[in-house]
Parts: structure tokens; C-alpha cells; sequence
């Protein structure tokens, strides 16, 4: 079976979405490697429990549905193109809520919180464009480079976090979500959050390389 490892990964970890994303509105990949030719993504439409490994779809980052029993995801051109410019390994798109209220807001997320490292040093936000388009792919992949991040906002759309992994991925993407509730929540009790300078972020960063086990 072409990706089986990929896609056993897409089951396992599709019904995490439904815990950030509202209805069906989430999709999530995983690709052979940081430079592998074809991913793993999530179904279009379905319930995040509700297929199996034989039933998702393997997509080419040429955008080619090659194997998979289901039609993929209608966000396929976004994830194929990110995976052609950025040497990434798994992709996690949202419409969360507080990460979208950023987006309508088009508020990029500035360093509030020492944990915003785990994506760089702020979260931007991509330009509209409609979604399932080469158009909003080509905003996403721009935004994150120009700030140096792997996440980014979608203006009136939602949130993409990209990583090495899927677990990596979708851990950020509860990172993101959080530190966007707590930027909002602040500027709702009418207060100015504070934001840490790149000297303090770079000193996090020099810490985390020898963080956990």
C-alpha cells in the first residue's frame, strides 16, 4: 500500500481536529519525509472518524490524487504547494476559533508568550484568497516566509501550522490556538499585552534545544 505509514497516521490523528476545528472544517497531512514526492490527507466531507487507511487519499505535491478509495480534501492545492516550497513534513489546517478571530481581525499574533517560539517569533496573516486555490497556497507559503515562521493566520479563513511531524504540528496548532485566546482575552479586559523582545526570544530558543528528554 502506497504511504501506509502516512495514512495509519491520518486515521489515527484526524479526530483530534474535532476538538479545534468546528463541523468538518479542518484537514490535516502527512507527506514521506521533509522532501518525499506525495502526502497522506485527510478525506473531503466525512466525519474525522469515520475512514480507514485503504479510504485515505495519497495525494502528489503535484496535486494528483493517486491512491485512496475517497476524494481528498478540497485544501489539497494549499498543502501540495506548501510541501513544494517548505521542507516541512505534516500540515494542519483550522478554522479554531480564536486563531480565526485573529484572521477576520487580520491581527498577526506578536510574541506574547515565550511559547510563540514553537512556530518563530510571531504568527502572520496570509491575504484572503478563495480557499482550495493555488492563489491562497501562494499567500500562505509567502506570509510564513516573510516572517520567518511555520504557522501562519489566513485573513477571513483560518489557521496552517506546518512541522516535522504530525504530532509536532498538531501540538503547535494547540499552541497557537492558546496563545491567540490569551492575546484577545487580554485586549478584551482592556489591557495591552506585553511582548517579549528578540533578545529574550532567542535566549528561549537556546533553552529549548536542551528541553525534554
Amino acid at each position: 500500500m502506497i504511504l501506509e505509514s502516512q495514512r495509519r497516521q491520518v486515521v489515527e490523528h484526524a479526530p483530534d481536529l474535532a476538538a479545534l476545528t468546528p463541523g468538518r472544517t479542518g484537514n490535516l497531512s502527512v507527506r514521506d519525509g521533509n522532501s518525499g514526492d506525495a502526502f497522506a490527507v485527510t478525506p473531503t466531507g466525512v466525519p474525522y472518524d469515520s475512514f480507514g487507511v485503504e479510504d485515505t487519499p495519497v495525494v502528489g505535491v503535484d496535486g494528483e490524487h493517486r491512491d485512496g478509495e475517497m476524494a481528498p480534501s478540497s485544501e489539497v492545492p494549499m498543502h501540495a504547494a506548501i510541501y513544494r516550497r517548505e521542507d516541512v513534513g505534516a500540515i494542519v489546517h483550522t478554522h479554531s476559533p480564536w486563531s480565526t478571530a485573529m484572521a477576520v481581525a487580520h491581527e498577526p499574533l506578536p510574541p506574547i508568550h515565550y511559547m510563540i517560539v514553537a512556530v518563530g517569533k510571531r504568527v502572520p496573516v496570509a491575504e484572503y484568497a478563495p480557499y482550495g486555490t493555488d492563489a491562497l497556497a501562494e499567500n500562505i507559503v509567502t506570509a510564513m516566509d516573510e516572517a520567518d515562521a511555520t504557522a501562519s493566520f489566513i485573513e477571513n479563513h483560518g489557521l496552517v501550522v506546518t512541522a516535522p511531524d504530525l504530532e509536532t504540528a498538531l501540538e503547535n496548532t494547540h499552541h497557537v490556538e492558546s496563545l491567540a485566546r490569551l492575546y484577545l482575552q487580554t485586549k478584551a479586559a482592556g489591557l495591552e499585552p506585553r511582548t517579549l523582545s528578540d533578545e529574550q526570544l532567542e535566549t528561549v530558543l537556546e533553552k529549548f534545544e536542551s528541553y525534554g528528554q
